[in-house]
């Protein structure tokens, strides 16, 4: 049986609160659930998340997959750093998990354009770049095909000198 970690949506109508359950996979979203793993209340300002951490990590040890949401929640109060390191065996007593989540700023359109005009700067650059290189490759060649000229004008300079002293000493 594939269990997943995931929310469960509770609370009244635009008023959400979730349980982080551990749930087989192909029941419903609010379905029959095999665990309560702890609570998820984004009303609250800021979030606030509750974990019984022990059974989390016993789920995970287990094989349980944690859903893309679950997931970026452990991350963000810091259970996902606590869990690894406790699974390479490291020391985990100083890492102390986060009851709150600081809501990220909402993008306003001013704010996606630009992002997308710095974006596009950055994909100009990276294109500039390798002509920039090509460029460079070439001058070196096209430097050293004067300096070959001129040591193949010096060459025939001296050939050049001992003639014309040749015809001044007749």
């Amino acid at each position: 049986m594939a269990v997943h970690i995931r929310l469960r949506r509770m609370g009244k109508k635009k008023q959400p609160f979730y349980r982080i359950v551990a749930a087989d996979h192909r029941r419903a979203r609010d379905g029959r659930f095999l665990e309560i793993l702890g609570t998820y209340n984004p009303v609250t300002v800021p979030a606030r998340v509750s974990l019984f951490e022990e059974r989390v990590t016993k789920w995970l040890n287990v094989g349980a997959e944690p859903s893309e949401t679950v997931s970026t929640l452990f991350t963000q109060i810091g259970f996902t750093e606590k869990y690894l390191k406790l699974k390479k065996g490291e020391d985990v007593s100083s890492i102390e998990i986060r009851t709150e989540i600081t809501e990220r700023r909402k993008k306003t359109k001013g704010m996606k354009k630009a992002v997308a005009a710095e974006a596009e700067a950055k994909k100009t650059k990276a294109e500039e770049a390798p002509a920039k290189a090509a460029a460079e490759e070439s001058a070196p060649a096209e430097e050293a095909a004067p300096a070959e000229k001129a040591a193949i004008a010096e060459e025939a300079a001296p050939a050049e000198k001992a003639d014309s002293e040749k015809e001044d000493k007749e």
